[in-house]
């Protein structure tokens, strides 16, 4: 859990990690997926959650079981080979924490498992930053949802998007984040998110879009936190 961390409830909070060592947590597909279903299973006021217990279900049977009651809100988040980005808000005291563990409990089991490993796969405690004002938490979910652009150029922030179409074509066809669902793609991982707990900056899916591509074409300062 994140050291001397305060969280309170009703407010909103950019929560990242990444692999120890800057070491890669995901290495295929399928932690892809196993991280996403994390987030939507771990996301429950159920004290133990088995996730083999869910073997053999489809994608769209997974995310259509029942949960009791939900820890926090999820508003964004986004995957990387090496680290994670999640918006949160906070329900109850604590939460945040106990989902965050849930999680990163979970994922390190089963990747410990699957690779012959043992000993801390995230890079100590998750970090915060408390998202309390309109003008930071509308950028974050610039910030989390670009995020993969560094995979196809690492240089982007600093230089800038060299081709929009690229960058464009690349995002609608990443889907370890929740960009495809606020360009309204449906998908079982719609289940992930409780948009309805933040606010509304966005009218529709088009006021989104182009949101986003306001970053392909304007030199704006697009900074790491």
């Amino acid at each position: 859990m994140a050291r001397n961390y305060n969280f309170a409830p009703g407010e909103y909070y950019h929560i990242y990690n990444r692999g120890v060592e800057k070491r890669k947590i995901f290495l295929k597909k399928g932690d892809y997926q196993r991280f996403q279903f994390l987030l939507y299973i771990c996301n429950n006021n159920k004290k133990a959650i088995t996730v083999r217990d869910y073997r053999g279900l489809t994608s769209v049977e997974k995310y259509n079981l029942q949960r009791e009651g939900t820890l926090v809100d999820i508003g964004a988040y986004c995957l990387m080979p090496n680290h994670f980005h999640l918006l949160l808000r906070e329900k109850t005291k604590g939460d945040i924490s106990l989902f965050l563990q849930k999680i990163t409990t979970g994922y390190t089991m089963y990747f410990n498992q699957i690779n012959k490993r043992s000993g801390s796969l995230f890079q100590g405690s998750f970090q915060a930053k408390h998202a309390d004002e309109d003008r930071y938490l509308k950028y974050l979910y610039a910030y989390i949802h670009l995020n993969p652009l560094k995979i196809i150029d690492s240089s982007w922030k600093e230089k800038g998007i060299k081709s929009a179409r690229r960058a464009e074509e690349f995002l609608t066809q990443y889907s370890h984040s929740s960009f495809l669902e606020y360009i309204g793609q449906s998908r079982p991982e719609n289940s992930i998110l409780n948009p309805s707990e933040f606010p509304d900056y966005f009218q529709d899916n088009l006021e989104f879009n182009e949101f986003i591509k306001d970053w392909f074409t304007i030199n704006q300062e697009f900074t790491e936190v």
